[in-house]
């Protein structure tokens, strides 16, 4: 189904993987009815995959804390980025479904069952509402700037499709963490000391969000999913996020931080022993987190029966 625009004629197939790589490397875009090569299918199929799950974890996240909302305001926002963020998944399962590597179900399965993977971030606890503060303001960006470099060049068509409302969505999240880390570095000194532990907890986390440095012949740059590196992705979000936060008058922590002659920021040595626990489902919060999601998946399971009933279909 494509819900965003009608796909171009398709149909095509190549003849290897060289005359593939030509097609993608002269501007072509692939639609789910193409012959494509199983590796770019397998490949690109893992990519969206992964970012559904990310998007209704992430989802998730938000909705537990709309009733801690301070004010009536913020708990109309959260309710509106939950159903953003749950919405971008549902969109996303619907285009990795159409590629007829799993169905929609199917994936979901595997996520609530610790099978598939979802971002780092989403493995973390949000401990004050300060939390929620610097997960809008810092994740959402970094998240931002990851999903704008795979929408810039991005060779298939219904992913690209669907990332234009994303990252316009992604956009107004990033504005409203900007606005209320701005309340909190303008209020009390209590205000401020709460934000400061929450940067102290989800730097790190953030910065992982891009992952390792990039693979020499990572593929889905050869085809053009990304389009930038994750280490210069990295190094574009540290330059911009650590004047920023200085500007506010708070703390990076991170020991090692310099800044060269030329004004450059520069993030010490990386631990990615975090990173690599959370693709284990081993972070801090991995196993809260999937059970509360299979139990809602388990509690909702009669209203999806009632749609199958009645031929709706889920």
């Amino acid at each position: 189904m494509h819900t965003l625009a009608t796909a171009p004629a398709a149909g095509r197939s190549w003849a290897d993987l060289d005359d593939f790589q030509a097609f993608i490397d002269a501007g072509g875009m692939v639609e789910p009815g193409d012959d494509m090569p199983p590796e770019y299918r397998d490949e690109v199929f893992r990519f969206i995959e992964f970012h559904a799950n990310s998007e209704l974890m992430g989802g998730l996240t938000e909705r537990d804390w709309i009733p801690h909302a301070p004010g009536l305001r913020l708990k109309q926002v959260f309710l509106a980025k939950t159903q953003d963020e749950i919405g971008h998944a549902h969109l996303l399962y619907m285009v990795a479904a159409d590629m007829s590597v799993k169905t929609r179900t199917e994936m979901l399965e595997d996520l609530f069952a610790g099978r598939s993977r979802f971002h780092n971030v989403f493995h973390y606890q949000a401990v004050t509402w300060a939390d929620q503060i610097a997960i809008a303001y810092l994740v959402d960006a970094a998240a931002f700037a990851s999903q704008r470099a795979v929408f810039a060049e991005c060779t298939y068509g219904p992913y690209k499709r669907v990332l234009k409302r994303i990252v316009a969505e992604e956009g107004f999240h990033m504005r409203h963490g900007e606005e209320m880390l701005l309340r909190l570095a303008t209020g009390t000194g209590t205000q401020r000391a709460m934000f400061q532990e929450a940067l102290n907890r989800w730097w790190w986390p953030a910065v992982q969000l891009f992952g390792p440095d990039s693979d020499p012949d990572d593929p889905l740059l050869r085809w053009k999913i990304k389009s930038q590196r994750n280490e210069d992705l990295r190094a574009a979000y540290v330059q911009k996020y650590v004047p920023l936060l200085h500007g506010y008058g708070f703390e990076i922590p991170d020991p090692e931080l310099r800044q060269d002659d030329d004004g450059r920021w520069h993030a010490g040595p990386i631990d990615w022993e975090p990173l690599k626990a959370t693709m284990r489902m081993g972070g801090p919060d991995s196993k809260r987190r999937i059970e509360t999601a299979a139990q809602n998946w388990a509690d909702t399971a009669w209203v999806r029966d009632a749609l199958d009933r009645q031929g709706v279909g889920t």
